[in-house]
């Protein structure tokens, strides 16, 4: 509850979310008093996201998290996938290592958000659901609280959780609004399929599932990917697209998604399915340029997609695993503040110290070069269709005699529009980002 004698609490916490709803539930588990402010009518009714969740990092925070949370399926299967108009060329990993402990699970986010709201009001914080922030209160240079309307909310510290746009961030001048470059837009659909097709199609059983990864004609050429997991009972399956290149390709983002829906390795995975949702929303193309940025003023600290904490590895896409640790190194650093009775920038500078220390920190510093390989076009075509030239030539059994399997890649090499430099290029991108 709030401070009986300024009417001040602890900590407001705008948005509602995995990064929102975390460091809500840890501050309030230590024991201080938490208002967390969620713009829609109840969390998570707004939310058409979802995703592959690398978990365990809930387990800390949740015990028995897998058990207990609406989540979807225990993903054991992953498929990464170059895309080509008439092929494709599969990377496919299953590992029943990935099922004990869970190591990633699918969620549909409309539910899981909701449960995270419940969990942070049975641990005593004050959720508020259908109010607006439209700007922080700032005294001294020192942010003191938030403002919703005529309403003014006091706090000792605000940790910012409002999404990838976030114009909180961007009042606090910690950044400008982020490039096009920096942003993609997600156009998804969730089919509904029965659980006996899907185990069948996808090749798992039980609770477990399979998540795609797709590079290439998935996207038309346009920078970004195509993705694909199973829930329990439907399919979620769309592309991400980089803002500035779909622009400049001229393409409109339904489109490219129903291209990927129909392209003839994908359509038959949906065959007989019935569109249960259909949605796009804002995501983040390049997380290490965004969070280069200071991410904490005095009283201040940003946390999960409104800091930038997504990666794209080209095998995997990680947010919300992400977008938890950052929580939680916003929340000890809150704590540490609120017991020293200090909420100076300095003592918000913590916050990021802990990151440095803790997986989110080092995993961006690890996949800071990803998006420099992403960026190249070559992703988006040429290889896909050089690497299914080299497969061809090994497969297709003619009556012609059998050539030594690099004189194969050495002919699909010199066959397409990649040249050795780009290639060298590329190669020396790829051993940085991995």
């Amino acid at each position: 509850m709030a401070d009986e004698d300024e009417d001040i609490f602890d900590v407001v916490v705008i948005g509602g979310g995995v990064a929102g709803c975390t460091a809500a539930y840890k501050l309030a588990q230590q024991g201080h008093s938490v208002v967390l402010i969620e713009r829609a009518a109840q969390p998570g009714s707004k939310n058409l996201s979802g995703g592959v969740f690398y978990c365990r990092v809930m387990e800390q925070v949740f015990p028995g998290f897998v058990d207990n949370a609406p989540v979807e399926r225990r993903i054991t299967r992953n498929v990464v996938s170059f895309a080509n108009p008439t092929s494709t060329v599969n990377i496919d990993y299953w590992d029943q290592r990935l099922a004990e402990p869970v190591n990633a699970v699918s969620v549909l986010r409309a539910k899981l958000d909701a449960w995270l709201s419940e969990q942070c009001e049975e641990a005593g914080v004050m959720v508020m659901p259908g109010v607006k922030v439209d700007e922080l209160v700032i005294e001294g240079g020192q942010v003191v609280g938030v403002r919703a309307g005529e309403d003014e909310l006091r706090a000792r510290i605000v940790i910012a959780a409002d999404g990838v746009n976030s114009f909180i961030a961007q009042q606090a001048g910690i950044r400008p609004k982020e490039p096009k470059k920096s942003l993609a837009v997600g156009v998804k659909s969730v089919i509904a399929l029965d659980p006996a097709t899907i185990e069948q199609r996808f090749h798992c059983s039980g609770d477990e599932g399979t998540a795609y990864a797709v590079v290439g004609d998935c996207t038309q050429g346009v920078a970004g990917g195509g993705f694909l997991y199973t829930n329990k009972e439907s399919i979620s399956i769309g592309v991400v697209l980089r803002l500035d290149d779909l622009v400049a390709k001229g393409l409109a983002s339904s489109d490219v998604h129903d291209h990927f829906l129909a392209h003839p390795a994908i359509a038959p995975l949906l065959e007989g399915g019935q569109l249960r949702e259909y949605g796009c929303h804002l995501t983040i193309e390049d997380g290490p340029a965004m969070v280069a940025h200071e991410l904490h003023r005095a009283g201040l600290m940003i946390v999960g997609d409104a800091a930038g904490f997504t990666l794209n590895t080209g095998l995997t896409i990680r947010g919300m695993d992400l977008a938890a640790g950052s929580a939680l190194a916003a929340a000890s650093a809150a704590h540490r503040a609120l017991t020293d009775k200090d909420y100076s920038d300095e003592s918000m500078a913590r916050y990021e110290r802990n990151l440095e220390r803790d997986f989110v920190g080092q995993d961006m510093r690890t996949y800071a070069h990803m998006p420099e390989l992403l960026d190249s076009p070559r992703m988006y075509g040429a290889y896909g269709e050089m690497i299914a030239d080299v497969m061809h030539g090994m497969f297709n059994m003619d009556t012609r005699s059998r050539t030594h399997a690099i004189k194969v890649a050495t002919r699909a090499f010199k066959k397409s529009s990649v040249r050795l430099g780009e290639l060298v290029r590329d190669g020396i991108t790829a051993l940085k980002a991995l």
